[in-house]
């Protein structure tokens, strides 16, 4: 394992640690809050993508989802590619940035890149997009 490998994983799980939940305390009185449900997608529902920065990366599933991958660092090319992969770390389902990293192809080869967060888009945030963000 490199030192670079391995300060990315430190780095993965220091965002996961920080975002796990906190237990809060709660009266009898109050009802249970509901969950919210998980906003999950198959790999092979993607169908395209978009970057304006390098650590962003938007990605259509199906007809009119998108979700945002943020990623933990700058990826190699990943604006201007006109395709990358999603490699999905233990099943094929992604839920959470720890299942899933971008590879890139570059000049010299391709680069992954590690996600650490990824959302849903609401409507109003995917009609606010820049265009070069608009998968």
């Amino acid at each position: 394992m490199t030192i670079r490998t391995a300060l990315a994983i430190a780095a993965v799980s220091l965002v996961a640690a920080a975002a796990a939940p906190v237990a809060v305390a709660r009266s009898p009185e109050e009802p249970a809050a509901a969950k919210p449900a998980r906003q999950c997608f198959w790999t092979r529902q993607v169908n395209n993508f978009a970057s304006e920065d390098g650590r962003t990366v938007n990605v259509r599933v199906g007809v009119k989802d998108v979700y945002q991958f943020q990623l933990m660092g700058p990826c190699g090319d990943v604006e201007w590619n006109t395709r990358i992969a999603i490699r999905s770390r233990g099943g094929s389902q992604i839920c959470s940035g720890l299942d899933a990293e971008i590879i890139s192809p570059t000049s010299i080869g391709p680069q992954t890149c590690p996600v650490t967060n990824v959302r849903k888009l609401t409507d109003a945030e995917i009609a606010a997009l820049p265009k070069r963000a608009k998968p």
